[in-house]
């Protein structure tokens, strides 16, 4: 398959953003997208990772990264087919080819949950360096499992600094502040928001009672490496419940 046949495949095509979504993701850097996911769904993801995190314990997370002050899972992709939705989803691939505009292919997909009293980030970028307004190479969704509110952590994002060719460390004496232009992502659980990885972002602190939970499934051009190496992680039972579409997407 090509990128082209496997968007088909999946019931990708340009009719699935607006004019008003595509100039957000343009002039903002990300993009909300509400209702992708059912509260049966939220509810059945919200089980299943509370599963993970018991059975894994101090090792959740290593396959990608452990954090602390959160909870971290990795390698989604073989831990239950319920998780397919945040590679498959229509709406949500066509997001992500709208920002990378060329073949693509998913780079990992990991749990992030930020603990009460946790959570804070520095704003950063989901790549190596500054990259020209033009040439993006990373582009990431992520799954709201709660309520992204002001208060339990929600994702912060400085619109329009994908387009400034410049990465927060290099500019700000401290990327842990407050941006003055930052915007909290505050949207309902089930909402799923698609952000350019070149735009600033980092979660802020929790600062309620509870966990905030949320999945992130993140893209990378088809010739960069991934962040998990699908090649060399999938299962076997996995490969084999998977589509050839689904397959060309993880890149197996």
């Amino acid at each position: 398959m090509d990128m082209q046949s496997t968007l088909a495949a999946l019931g990708v095509d340009d009719d699935l953003l607006t004019a008003a979504e595509r100039t957000a993701l343009d002039r903002d850097g990300f993009l909300p997208l509400p209702g992708i996911l059912s509260m049966a769904q939220v509810e059945a993801f919200r089980a299943r990772l509370d599963e993970l995190l018991a059975v894994e314990g101090d090792a959740a997370g290593k396959e990608v990264h452990q954090e602390v002050g959160t909870q971290r899972l990795s390698d989604l992709v073989n831990k239950g087919a319920l998780f397919e939705v945040c590679f498959t989803q229509p709406r949500v691939l066509a997001a992500i080819a709208y920002v990378l505009k060329q073949p693509f292919k998913l780079s990992s997909l990991n749990a992030r949950f930020a603990l009460p009293g946790q959570g804070l980030q520095a704003l950063h970028v989901d790549w190596k360096g500054p990259v020209a307004a033009d040439d993006f190479f990373v582009c990431n969704s992520i799954w709201l499992l709660d309520d992204f509110t002001e208060s339990n952590g929600a994702t912060r994002v400085v619109p329009g600094s994908h387009l400034s060719a410049q990465v927060p460390k290099d500019v700000m004496t401290d990327p842990s502040a407050p941006h003055p232009a930052e915007a909290k992502l505050i949207a309902p659980s089930g909402t799923v928001v698609i952000f350019n990885s070149h735009t600033w972002h980092g979660g802020t602190l929790n600062s309620s009672s509870k966990p905030r939970r949320a999945l992130h499934s993140y893209f990378c051009r088809r010739d960069q490496p991934q962040q998990l190496d699908q090649q060399a992680y999938i299962k076997p039972d996995t490969y084999a419940r998977l589509t050839p579409a689904a397959r060309y997407v993880l890149d197996v």
